[in-house]
């Protein structure tokens, strides 16, 4: 058996194990819950290292990363910023950031362009050390063909590493295929490309792709359909260890979606995902974007995570989309944190002034119901104890402005208008608070933006840290 580079030995011990299936794990573990988003932006690439989670997800004109030691906390985590650039050609729509370790380096795989998407391209940072939160320096231009490309990252199959990332079709526009080359080190292609034709239920795109290592296979799941539409959605394709896959016909196409929009729960768009461990390695999690609304949007994607399982033949089951406010056990492994959620009726909310309550938002509301004020001088008084609290509620048309204080302190004033009308959106987050008892109150201004209907504000969940 050949002997292994240092690149391809790091990326192989990686990807066995990432394969390895380990046993569940034992009863009596914790059982503290969390509620998604975990994340308030998309295109999240989320893993666990070292006792902390990371996520980093599409910022625009930087790149961002979140840190917690639990999932349940990562929402209030702070953004710390790890990159700018100040080259014109590659500072902006800054799109899609991918982790890599490779050795004792970490490796940030990303799309930019000079503000013209024709122009996107895809670039790799490197690590100065050993933290995935850097600092990190410019390492390269990666897998340039002449052509648009975006969503770059690496894959290991039979001890060699690859590329693989989406770009426009032959004869096509935009991104609506896959592509992949050899890799000699973490910053470089060699040879050229080959496409791989990937079914997809729709035209647009062919977007995201993404490894998962299991059961001798290389599966290669990645999102079709343009992502502001309801059907955003994931496929897959894999190939068997063995087989070369810079020969398409290595690859097997699987039938119809793996993961998909659930109305019943409202969740759409499901999507530009990644994959990680549970703390103890016993488990296997999603990280992908979705979007409270069935409406055309790029906005309001949020991060989210679920568990998902395996099937007799060995293939993954991801199931289908949890609505963002079902409440899941953590990770197995996950050290919990002292976390709680109150709904709008429970008792520990006191409103005064004209509300009104019920279940009409549906599947847009935390438990299906919320309570509404356009009374001017309206208030909503929270008592919770903690160090942290956020809200997260409807943003609609009619929404007005709301003046959001805690402890009699200043008021922030939060403007919940939207155009398009969206569930469980994360309004406020309040500054970090000395432990202990606490008290948020939410004041309807009686005041609204020009492009408003009306001056209601909702009070929803509010999730206590």
């Amino acid at each position: 058996m050949p002997r292994l580079s240092p690149w391809r030995a790091a990326v192989t011990a990686v990807a066995v194990a990432l394969s390895v299936i380990v046993p569940v794990a034992p009863a009596g573990a914790a059982t503290q819950s969390f509620r998604n988003p975990v994340n308030p932006a998309a295109d999240p690439s989320l893993m666990f290292h070292n006792g902390n989670y990371y996520v980093a997800t599409t910022r625009g004109d930087r790149i961002g990363i979140w840190r917690s030691p639990s999932l349940a906390t990562l929402l209030a985590a702070p953004e710390q910023v790890v990159w700018r650039d100040s080259d014109a050609s590659r500072n902006t729509q800054m799109w899609a950031p991918a982790f890599r370790h490779v050795g004792a380096r970490w490796y940030i795989y990303y799309t930019a362009s000079d503000g013209v998407d024709a122009n996107h391209r895809m670039y790799v940072l490197e690590s100065a050390g050993d933290d995935p939160m850097g600092p990190y320096t410019f390492k390269a231009k990666i897998a340039d063909f002449g052509e648009y490309a975006i969503d770059g990252e690496p894959i290991t199959h039979n001890g060699q590493q690859y590329f693989v990332w989406a770009g426009p079709g032959r004869g096509m526009g935009g991104p609506a295929q896959l592509y992949i080359a050899r890799m000699s080190n973490p910053w470089t292609v060699t040879g050229g490309r080959v496409a791989i034709p990937a079914g997809g239920g729709c035209t647009e795109v062919r977007e995201g792709p993404t490894p998962l290592y299991r059961n001798g296979r290389t599966f290669l799941t990645y999102s079709t359909c343009d992502t502001g539409k309801p059907d955003y959605q994931l496929w897959m394709k894999s190939i068997a260890n063995g087989a070369d896959p810079m020969v398409a016909a290595s690859w097997t196409q699987h039938a119809g979606p793996v993961f998909a929009r659930n109305d019943a729960t409202g969740v759409w768009g499901p999507g530009h995902h990644s994959f990680f461990r549970s703390p103890d390695g016993t488990e296997d999690w999603i990280a992908y974007h979705g979007k409270n609304t069935s409406t055309y949007t790029y906005n309001f994607r949020t991060t989210r995570v679920q568990k998902f399982t395996w099937n007799a033949d060995g293939t993954p089951n991801f199931g289908r989309p949890l609505a963002a406010g079902a409440t899941q056990q953590l990770p197995s492994g996950d050290p919990g944190a002292a976390t709680s959620v109150i709904n709008d009726f429970d008792p520990q909310v006191a409103y005064a002034g004209t509300w009104q309550s019920g279940s009409g938002c549906g599947n847009q509301c935390f438990w299906s119901n919320d309570h509404w004020s356009g009374q001017a001088g309206a208030t909503a008084t929270v008592r919770f104890t903690g160090t942290r609290v956020a809200l997260l509620s409807v943003r609609d048309r009619g929404n007005g402005i709301a003046a959001i204080s805690v402890d009699g302190g200043p008021e922030q004033r939060v403007d919940y208008y939207s155009d398009i009308r969206v569930g469980e959106q994360l309004n406020y987050l309040s500054p970090v608070l000395a432990p202990g008892e606490h008290t948020l109150r939410v004041r309807v201004t009686g005041e609204r933006n020009p492009a408003s209907g009306s001056t209601v504000i909702s009070m929803d969940r509010i999730e206590v840290y």
